[in-house]
């Protein structure tokens, strides 16, 4: 389990997933040295992993989020096969294991989500019902993180982390082309060093620091953490489908997005068309949240409750030295 220093540091990489081990010893008031000795052995141990995304509308990517269900004895072929691809995120055995939840990227106004999962899909995988849903808007997740991970520093210590960079050129920090080797460098290992990422895109450390400032000033990249949810009290998870009225669905979503137990919500289409992501610590947590809290926004009219057994992939891709485990 974690202790009240692994969560402190935690919650400085949420604010700042670049933020240096002296600042972030600093703001906790321990040494350089055991930050970077605490960060250290919870990559080994807990499988923290900082990465480096593109903020999807400014990519020219779209969101789908894709359900299949398929029999017991394919299912696990299936999620492996999905996880394996770069398209693919947040792949997730749910419902007994018949189910499987995949964010699924596509270029905007590309190809439809069903033709772009059945490829790479095994052949012999029997997948008994499908369907895509088109995330219109992302109330909780991306940027914002789960709550869970950060209810540790004070403000002090936040305004610490969070000191902002060198003032740059916002009009300068969108994604082009020339772009593609460094994020696909952020996305294996958000705190590569300059020199790593001069190596990664040719270009220099200066100028690989330059990038990174205007990216990051406009808003156009952001950085989020990869652990275990279990290990910050969180042993169960769930997706929520809900269907709501779509007079109510604006208003709906925005308080959803302030529960503690939400990890993610998102409006969609389809005959559901809110999602969210529950943590809870136990069953009866999420018991008790769906029967005092989501109660008390009526017009949410239907609701069905997806168990999430395991997280093959979450937002990154995978580390190769790694085993297809849960990562959040």
């Amino acid at each position: 389990m974690l202790d009240e220093l692994d969560r402190a540091l935690i919650h400085a990489l949420q604010l700042d997933g670049r933020a240096t081990f002296t600042r972030i010893g600093t703001a906790l008031n321990v040494s350089t040295q055991t930050v970077a000795r605490r960060y250290r052995r919870l990559r080994a141990e807990a499988g923290l992993r900082v990465i480096g995304l593109p903020e999807p509308s400014r990519a020219g990517r779209a969101q789908w989020l894709v359900r299949l269900t398929a029999s017991p004895h394919t299912a696990q072929d299936l999620v492996r096969a999905l996880a394996r691809r770069p398209d693919t995120s947040w792949v997730k055995l749910a419902s007994g294991g018949t189910e499987i939840v995949a964010v699924v990227l596509t270029a905007t106004g590309g190809a439809n989500a069903h033709s772009l999962l059945l490829r790479d899909i095994p052949r012999t995988a029997s997948i008994t019902a499908l369907s895509a849903h088109y995330l219109l808007h992302t109330y909780l997740g991306g940027p914002t993180a789960w709550q869970g991970r950060t209810k540790v520093l004070d403000a002090r210590q936040r305004r610490l982390i969070t000191e902002g960079p060198r003032p740059v050129d916002r009009g300068r920090g969108e994604l082009t082309d020339a772009d593609r080797d460094l994020l696909a460098a952020l996305a294996r290992d958000g705190r590569a060093s300059h020199i790593e990422l001069a190596e990664a895109t040719g270009w220099s450390a200066v100028t690989v620091a330059r990038r990174l400032d205007e990216l990051q000033a406009g808003g156009a990249i952001f950085f989020d953490l990869e652990i275990s949810a279990a290990l910050l009290g969180a042993g169960t998870q769930a997706l929520l489908w809900m269907a709501v009225e779509p007079a109510h669905l604006d208003r709906v979503g925005a308080a959803l997005a302030g529960h503690d137990e939400l990890a993610f919500v998102a409006a969609t289409t389809g005959a559901t068309n809110l999602v969210a992501h529950a943590l809870c610590r136990d069953p009866a947590a999420l018991h008790h949240y769906l029967t005092h809290q989501l109660t008390s926004l009526p017009a949410i009219r239907a609701l069905e409750t997806a168990p999430v057994l395991r997280t093959v992939k979450a937002a990154g891709p995978l580390d190769p030295g790694r085993r297809l485990t849960p990562a959040y």
